[in-house]
């Protein structure tokens, strides 16, 4: 999900929350087959118990907010991951090719309208009650019907069970990124599902929740009753904490795997080695393409937004962005080269458009911006009929990052002859500009729902407010598409096609400026092995462990 989505999270600060966590590590990972040591000293040991766990940081937002309850968030919503503690229908591989989980088969009707799932018959739940469609009826119409669901499935009227393993889906809308979606939607046992579920959650996943320390820790310890290949990894510890703390855990050893930004990447612990990990997660900033003043955008109930800006609805502008930034000096100052350049929301990905980058030319911008009728004045910033081109920059103050790269966004819109003011605000704050300032944003989903939905004009993430008939049509022939691999062509063509020369393209419509990738970097101690990664989306958590049961120390 968007940003819109945010939740608030106990947050650890400081070293002494560090003791706190790692102190109730030591307490609760003394036990059967860990001969009273401390998880997170476990990977320094080198005995038999240390090859069987890990201790993982993870930045505090990771903690979910609703628990380990997929009718909420777990496994979905802005950061999406594969659930762990639950089995989900199908999964992805490292090329995001679907594999079967619980699903044997599956097949879309060829109107669209119906999906139906054969699910495996020897799966039990963590409670010895069997797995069956009932469970995954319920799970489906759960999310449906509850309006905290982050997983969208709402293009999905129903979910029937017409046997004990069959499940049939009923489509409100043809939507074959439902297979995306279902990929991290985790199972939830019918009979065993409650209001406490998030905290004592009932799964049949590759692994099962041991304990819970609100703020500071979770414990999974790998399913005995699991239906695939046995976890290599038999206890994972996750602790919660901020950058420095991380850092700290790391210097002392209590971690095996500690997450880090782009400016702390050069200096490795002594025992450890940087793992750094390719990513979709995206920063790009939205460029409103309408006149300030246009019809107010009403969401939320009687909640109204302003809607345009008078200097980034010029196309010839937001064309010249596009074309005037250059994104590798900007990850080298920024990220210190710890990134890859953006050109929109997913690049790499299958259904990604090549004909989205273009050259860096910023005479080009400048002659751009000249041919555009926008003229330097005596203060260096151009103007175009009174209008000066000049505006604000939001940002997440709270992100340091984003703060950099607004930073140096605006240093090389003046070279442009651009006047950039950035302003770092809370989200709160941020939201009332959304359809009226540019924003810089964070997304990235190993799935092309947010490229839908950032371009439709329908969107719930049309920031831009761009309007495009033929953009439209491409994007609904995606989703309408039977077979997945087929939605790719028109996906690319709502980039551009170059036949109608239409299209969100920088040299297009050019709603956004795509800014960098970055990498998410970790301390990985020496002699672990952390199985081949998917490319992660946005968010530094979870993603990383999606295949921790394939994990090993050597």
């Amino acid at each position: 999900m968007s940003e819109i989505t945010r939740r608030s999270f106990v947050k650890v600060a400081g070293m002494s929350a560090l003791a706190a966590a790692l102190g109730g590590t030591l307490a609760g990972c003394a036990g059967e087959g860990s001969s009273g040591q401390s998880a997170s000293s476990a990977g320094a040991a080198g005995d038999a118990s240390a090859k069987s766990q890990v201790v993982v940081s993870m930045t505090p937002g990771s903690e979910p907010a609703a628990g380990f309850d997929p009718l909420y968030s777990w496994g979905c919503g802005e950061h999406v991951h594969e659930p762990l503690i639950q089995s989900t229908l199908i999964t992805t591989d490292v090329n995001l090719e679907f594999q079967n989980d619980l699903a044997t088969s599956y097949e879309c009707a060829p109107d669209g309208m119906t999906w139906k799932f054969t699910i495996r018959d020897d799966v039990k739940f963590t409670d010895g009650k069997p797995l069956t469609a009932e469970d995954v009826a319920f799970t489906v119409n759960g999310i449906i019907s509850n309006e905290a669901a982050e997983a969208d499935l709402s293009s999905v009227r129903e979910a029937r069970a017409l046997d004990a393993v069959t499940v049939e889906l009923a489509m409100a809308k043809p939507n074959n990124a439902l297979l995306y979606t279902l990929a991290v939607v985790g199972i939830v046992p019918a009979h065993a599902y409650g209001a406490d579920y998030g905290s004592n959650p009932v799964g049949s996943g590759r692994y099962l929740l041991e304990q819970w320390d609100r703020g500071q820790q979770v414990i999974l310890t790998a399913n005995p009753d699991y239906y695939g290949e046995a976890p290599l990894i038999e206890r994972v510890v996750v602790l919660f904490m901020e950058e420095d703390a991380s850092l700290a855990s790391a210097q002392s050893g209590q971690v095996d795997v500690a997450y880090t930004s782009a400016t702390l990447a050069g200096s490795s612990p002594a025992g450890y080695e940087l793992l750094d990990c390719k990513t979709v997660d995206s920063r790009g900033i939205s460029l409103p393409c309408v006149p300030a003043g246009s019809p107010d955008k009403v969401e939320e109930g009687d909640v109204a937004y302003k809607v345009g800006n008078d200097v980034t609805c010029d196309l010839a502008l937001r064309q010249a962005l596009n074309y005037g930034i250059d994104r590798v000096r900007m990850i080298d100052h920024v990220l210190n080269g710890y990134g890859t350049e953006a050109w929109s929301v997913g690049d790499g990905m299958p259904w990604s458009s090549p004909d989205m980058r273009v050259e860096v030319d910023p005479d080009r911008a400048r002659q751009m911006l000249e041919d555009g009728g926008w003229t330097a004045g005596a203060d260096g910033v151009r103007a175009k009929d009174g209008v000066r081109a000049a505006f604000d920059l939001y940002y997440s103050a709270g992100d340091s990052t984003r703060q950099a790269l607004a930073a140096d966004f605006a240093d090389q819109c003046k070279e442009l002859g651009i006047e950039v003011s950035v302003k770092g605000a809370s989200w709160d704050d941020i939201y009332p500009h959304q359809y009226s300032d540019p924003v810089l944003w964070g997304w990235g989903s190993n799935a092309p729902v947010e490229l839908y939905e950032l371009s439709h004009s329908e969107g719930w993430g049309n920031y831009a407010s761009y309007e495009s008939a033929e953009v439209d049509a491409n994007l609904d022939a995606a989703l309408a598409q039977t077979s997945v691999e087929d939605s790719y062509a028109f996906y690319q063509k709502a980039q551009w096609d170059p036949e109608t020369r239409t299209g969100v393209a920088p040299q297009a419509a050019s709603t956004w400026v795509w800014l960098a990738n970055v990498d998410h970097l970790y301390f990985q101690r020496a002699g672990l092995h952390v199985a081949e990664q998917k490319p992660h989306p946005h968010g530094h958590g979870w993603s990383l462990v999606n295949n921790v049961d394939k994990w090993e120390w050597r």
